[in-house]
C-alpha cells in the first residue's frame, strides 16, 4: 500500500486521521505539522510517523490531504511544489479553491481531488463531497479515496460546480443544527425541562430524523405531515416556524454561505 500523507493536523487533520486508522495501517500513513509539539502528540497517540517538513511528506506519500487552512495553501503548495509528480494524488480540503487553480500552482500534469468533509468526520458520521477529473484516476485509486472518506461517514462524487453546494448542504450546515439543537433545548428549558436533559432530548430527535430521512428514502415533507396530525400540537409550532421564516432563513443562510464561497 502507498502510503497516505497528511498536512496538517488541525481538527479536520485528526477528524480524517482517526477514520483513516480504522481502514489503513499505521505504516500506510505518515504526517507533518507545523508545530513539533503538535507532531510529537499525534506521534504518541497513534504511533504514526511524522515528516520533518511538508516536502518530505509529499515525498514520501502518494495520497497527499493538504489539511491546512485556506489563508495557508500558498504557502505549502510552494514547500510541495518540487515534491509531487504525476503519480500523486493531492487531495485539497479548501473551499472555494478549484482544481484548475491548483492546477496553476502545481503544474498542468498534476492529479487534484477536491473533497469537502464536515466536523461529524470526528465522530465517524461525517458527509464528505468528492470530485476529480476522473479520467486521470485508476479504478483502484478511486476505491482508495472512497476508502479514506468513507472511514469517517458517508462520501459521494460529485461534480466539481456542485462543490460549492456540498459547503451548504453539509459543509456548513452542522453549525446551522447545532444552533437549532441550542434554540430547541431552550425552548424546553422554558417549559421547566433541566438544560442537560433539555439537549439530550433535543439532539436524539434531530438524530433520529435525520436518519428517517437517510433510511426510509421518503421525502422530508413528507415525514413533517406524518408527525402533524389535524388540530395537533405540532402543527401549531410548524405555523409559528413558517411565520418567523425559518425555511426562508435557512435559504438566505444557504446563500450566504456559497456567495462567501465564491469569493475566496
Amino acid at each position: 500500500m502507498e502510503k497516505i500523507g497528511f498536512i496538517g493536523m488541525g481538527n479536520m487533520g485528526r477528524a480524517i486521521l482517526s477514520g483513516v486508522l480504522k481502514e489503513f495501517s499505521k505504516e500506510d500513513i505518515i504526517f507533518s505539522a507545523k508545530s513539533p509539539e503538535t507532531k510529537h502528540r499525534i506521534y504518541e497517540q497513534t504511533g504514526i510517523e511524522y515528516a520533518d517538513s511538508n516536502a518530505e511528506c509529499a515525498n514520501k506519500s502518494k495520497y497527499l490531504i493538504l489539511a491546512v487552512k485556506p489563508q495557508c495553501y500558498e504557502e505549502v503548495l510552494k514547500e510541495i511544489r518540487y515534491m509531487v509528480t504525476p503519480a500523486h494524488i493531492i487531495i485539497s480540503l479548501a473551499p472555494g479553491k478549484t482544481i484548475e487553480q491548483l492546477k496553476l500552482n502545481l503544474g498542468k500534469d498534476k492529479r487534484i481531488v477536491r473533497a469537502m468533509p464536515n466536523t461529524p468526520a470526528m465522530i465517524g458520521e461525517g458527509m464528505t463531497g468528492v470530485s476529480a477529473v476522473r479520467e486521470e484516476l485508476s479504478d483502484i485509486e478511486k476505491k482508495v479515496l472512497l476508502q479514506i472518506f468513507g472511514s469517517c461517514g458517508r462520501v459521494e462524487f460529485i461534480e466539481e460546480n456542485l462543490m460549492d453546494a456540498v459547503v451548504c448542504a453539509s459543509g456548513s450546515s452542522p453549525a446551522f443544527v447545532y444552533l437549532f439543537i441550542e434554540a430547541l433545548a431552550d425552548g424546553a428549558l422554558r417549559c421547566g425541562m433541566p438544560r442537560k436533559q433539555a439537549y439530550i432530548f433535543a439532539a436524539q430527535a434531530v438524530k433520529g430524523a435525520a436518519s428517517m430521512v437517510l433510511e426510509s428514502g421518503e421525502h422530508p415533507g413528507v415525514l413533517k405531515d406524518k408527525v402533524c396530525s389535524p388540530a395537533g400540537t405540532t402543527i401549531e409550532g410548524i405555523a409559528v416556524l413558517e411565520e418567523f421564516g425559518m425555511r426562508n432563513a435557512v435559504l438566505k443562510a444557504s446563500e450566504a454561505v456559497y456567495k462567501k464561497c465564491t469569493k475566496m
